[in-house]
């Protein structure tokens, strides 16, 4: 896969990174979008939109340019990092080591950057270290071997012991020493204030008048140091020895600190005439607890008026950008942030809504929410021609059927798109297969071998697996993929909650309906009103894989029998939510009830209930006829064709070969085209000269019917047939 694609007029020399960066990929400048204040960029979608992939081609394009640094926000290792000193470190703080070492060394245009303001903050933590032999306290030299790790943030790259121009006097090597003949054979407490106050009067000390200035700008504004810098630096460390919010506080202005370091690169006449663009840091995995105190943290200090040139881009898998956005409101009493949906040259306007007249403006004003593309039927297509082994003709029986079948489980989505044509490169799919076969394919190993899993297995790994919600509690880990395969035959909450019930009896730890449904939505999959999975694709695969959880598809039987017998034990003709999956508890019922055995009861029934209701009979049809087909040999054409005898008279018959045409249809993942829907418009037709009361206007259905059958369009319509056209 190209690594650009669905991405390419987002990259390009004139495309929203060049005009946000402020620099093309090639080096030539460009108009800067917005400014001086900007919009936090988040990319949304789910797992498998390709929002890491992005983040990493704008920077491997851009960074030889202008200053662009990614950061993996869920890596363990900065937490790594902190060791056993969590009194002098976090993962927080360790991040933003990692951004600034990294800035320290860039070698484009303008040369690298030095981060004094950071450091001296980083400075001060470091005197709450620990010792690292148990039982025994802390000492000078351990505050100065912790200070020793970040000596060279503050100094030019390549001109050891230099500080930065203005900033310090002289050199600044050594910064920590005289703490050892200060303090030499003492011990600390676990935070000395002495210490933290002597290291601050030889920090001081050495300032030029611009260093002092800028410290009691930062520092001085630090909560309740009421204009003193060493106050404000006091302070900080307090708040970080004290943990929980004050900590993050304390952490926020670090953050600050070195965006504020950065800004100070690009002031200034000489800068002005070097640097080019604007800086970049790229927030990958932003929906973990660091990326979005870091996003929180920038959108809380622009709100309040403080501006600087910063890009930040982040990824959001949800929609909505993520509920730390609306600060325990509902959405829609906040307001939706800015969405841009790339969509050919066109470059989003954004600026930032007056500040209301009564407390803070919602963070939400601050966001512009880039909405990730899914791929084109051309580029899905262009996929699977790329790996075919033995390119075949584009008309080819076995290229169009791959190429539905990928268009239909990917809706779209790249890295399904991608992983399914990795699959298909020597699959032979016949033409009356089932989308699902597919998920059967091995994928090539690395070294183009037959790896030994499956296509469908790579990809509930991958997009579920590697994906797991953030706030999805660790004791459910180990059975988060086998919950959401029961729950792919669920319609609504009640019904999930059945199943959950059923497959978590004995366990102390258990999930609700409502909460597995905002986990999902959490983590960025599609909601419908029909299908409690609410992403087509996603569902299919789990239906594949519950059908294949025990032999000859128990667990699949068992799962809908349960759901069968919950929805027989309630009053048929109680109404159920008409703004749900069904408009009665009966239709639900022979839904499940048709995919587990239940086909001749069906067809008694809707054979029984069309006089005096045909509107009502066919809306009911359509409900009941919405599902999938357990795996195994497939009869439905040949029962919706006559070729399979059924004995009964003419309504019944006529009645059970609709049932299959429309299943077949509704399913979704077997062909249909004009021949199916020639069958069906037929024996609508049929029905309609039977005598049967209000049959006759069954003849407008059949020419409705027959239009979108033809034109492989779902006959009930929901959120996922919507989503992506045909594909989904």
């Amino acid at each position: 896969m190209s690594e650009d694609l669905g991405f390419e007029k987002l990259l390009d020399e004139v495309g929203f990174f060049a005009r946000l960066l402020g620099r093309s990929p090639s080096g030539h400048g460009r108009e800067a979008l917005y400014g001086p204040d900007l919009p936090v960029v988040l990319l949304t979608g789910g797992p498998g939109m390709g929002k890491g992939r992005l983040l990493c081609v704008v920077r491997d394009r851009f960074a030889p340019k202008v200053p662009v640094i990614l950061l993996d926000c869920a890596s363990p290792v900065y937490e790594g990092r902190v060791g056993p000193q969590t009194s002098a470190r976090s993962a927080t703080t360790e991040a933003l080591v990692e951004v600034a070492r990294r800035l320290r060394t860039w070698q484009g245009t303008g040369g690298s950057f030095v981060f004094p303001r950071l450091f001296t903050g980083l400075a001060v933590l470091a005197t709450g270290v620990k010792s690292l032999t148990p039982g025994t306290p802390a000492t000078p030299a351990d505050v100065t071997t912790e200070i020793d790790r970040y000596e060279e943030l503050p100094q030019r790259h390549g001109i050891a012991g230099l500080g930065t121009g203005d900033f310090w006097r002289g050199v600044l090597l050594g910064a920590g020493r005289n703490l050892l003949a200060t303090f030499a054979g003492q011990v600390l407490d676990p935070y000395a204030a002495t210490v933290a106050n002597a290291l601050l009067d030889d920090l001081f000390a050495r300032l030029a008048p611009r260093g002092r200035t800028e410290l009691a700008r930062i520092y001085g504004a630090y909560p309740h140091a009421a204009g003193n810098p060493q106050h404000g630096l006091l302070n900080l460390a307090a708040d970080f020895q004290a943990g929980g919010e004050r900590r993050k506080e304390a952490e926020n202005f670090l953050f600050r600190a070195l965006r504020e370091d950065l800004e100070a690169g690009y002031a200034g006449t000489a800068a002005w005439l070097r640097r080019v663009g604007r800086p970049g840091l790229l927030l990958d995995r932003a929906e973990s607890p660091l990326g979005e105190q870091l996003l929180r943290a920038v959108l809380d200090d622009r709100r309040g008026g403080r501006r600087d040139r910063v890009v930040i881009v982040g990824t959001a898998r949800r929609a909505d950008g993520g509920a730390f956005l609306y600060e325990g409101l509902a959405p829609q009493e906040v307001g939706l942030p800015a969405v841009f949906r790339p969509v050919g040259d066109v470059l989003p306007e954004w600026s930032r809504r007056p500040a209301p007249s009564r407390g803070p403006a919602p963070l939400t004003d601050g966001v512009l929410l880039l909405s990730m593309p899914l791929l084109t039927t051309d580029q899905m297509h262009g996929q699977t021609a790329h790996r075919q082994h033995r390119p075949e003709p584009e008309d080819s029986a076995n290229r169009r059927r791959i190429d539905v079948a990928v268009v239909r489980l990917s809706g779209g989505r790249p890295h399904t798109v991608t992983r399914l044509a990795a699959a298909a490169t020597s699959f032979r799919m016949p033409t009356d297969a089932n989308d699902r076969d597919i998920l059967d394919a091995t994928l090539p190993g690395p070294d183009g071998d037959t790896g030994p899993r499956t296509v469908g297995d790579a990809l509930l790994r991958e997009l579920i697996l590697d994906q797991m919600p953030v706030e999805l509690a660790p004791q459910h880990h180990g059975r988060w993929l086998d919950l959401l395969t029961h729950l792919s035959v669920a319609h609504d909450e009640e019904c999930a909650d059945v199943l959950l019930r059923h497959h978590q009896a004995g366990r102390v730890h258990r999930l609700a309906a409502h909460e597995v449904s905002q986990l999902l939505t959490d983590t960025g999959w599609p909601g419908c009103g029909r299908h409690f999975i609410g992403d087509f694709g996603l569902r299919q695969q789990l239906v594949h894989r519950l059908y294949g959880l025990l032999p000859d598809g128990a667990a699949w039987y068992a799962d809908h029998h349960l759901l069968r017998d919950h929805y027989a034990g309630r009053p048929a003709d109680e109404d159920g939510p008409h703004d749900g999956a069904f408009h009665s508890v009966l239709a639900h019922r022979m839904n499940h009830h048709l995919v587990s055995g239940g086909v001749d009861d069906v067809v008694r029934h809707l054979t029984a209930t069309l006089p005096g209701r045909p509107q009502e009979w066919c809306a009911e049809l359509l409900e009941i006829a919405q599902a999938p087909y357990p795996g195994g040999a497939d009869t439905r054409r040949d029962r919706a064709t006559g070729e399979v005898t059924v004995a009964g008279p003419a309504l019944r018959r006529t009645v059970d070969q609709l049932l299959h045409a429309v299943w077949l249809c509704e399913e979704r993942t077997r062909p249909t085209g004009k021949e199916t829907a020639d069958t069906l418009a037929e024996l609508l037709k049929d029905l309609s000269r039977m005598d049967v009361e209000g049959a006759g206007q069954l003849g407008r259905t059949a020419t409705q019917w027959r239009e979108l059958a033809g034109n492989e369009r779902p006959l009930l319509r929901c959120a996922c047939t919507d989503r992506f056209g045909q594909g989904s």
